[in-house]
């Protein structure tokens, strides 16, 4: 013959909170009355300014000299550009992040020219502050992130 179940209190007490929730969750859905609709969800603000191409120049100079050195052990650098302009603006719906997607070709240390495709986003930069900057430079995307041929980085 068994011994009988002893329940204690705290068992007891959770299976009765959990019948009670339980049975909750299988109510009627409401719609969220006016102040859940409105409390803390602003939501984003873009204005629309986002930097002119030129601007984003110096970043990718300065982050193409860190990847190349720091990640492939390469002294290879951007020493001028040439033919830079404006591929894009807003490409897509007018409620997407704003960006500015442009084209350049960069005189690098080797001496070869090679295309560098890039957008300016707004808002885009570190933790939401500033406008952010990706890039691509053709034939040196060695870690296949805008492959193939720097394709992602355009429109």
């Amino acid at each position: 013959m068994r011994a009988p179940l002893k329940f204690s209190t705290k068992s007891a007490l959770a299976a009765v909170l959990g019948a009670v929730f339980g049975l909750l969750a299988l109510g009627e859905a409401r719609a969220a009355n006016p102040l859940e609709l409105n409390f803390w969800l602003s939501g984003p603000r873009y204005d629309g300014r986002v930097a002119p191409c030129e601007s984003a120049l110096p970043t990718i100079t300065s982050q193409f000299r860190e990847k190349e050195s720091s990640f492939w052990n390469s002294s290879l650098a951007i020493t001028a550009y040439g033919n830079i302009r404006e591929t894009a603006f807003r490409p897509w719906q007018s409620d997407n992040i704003p960006r500015r997607y442009c084209s350049a070709e960069a005189l690098l240390s080797d001496g070869k020219m090679r295309p560098v495709h890039f957008s300016i986003i707004e808002d885009g930069g570190f933790a939401g502050f500033g406008q952010g900057v990706e890039w691509c430079v053709v034939g040196l995307d060695r870690n296949w992130a805008f492959n193939p041929a720097c394709k992602t980085a355009r429109p």
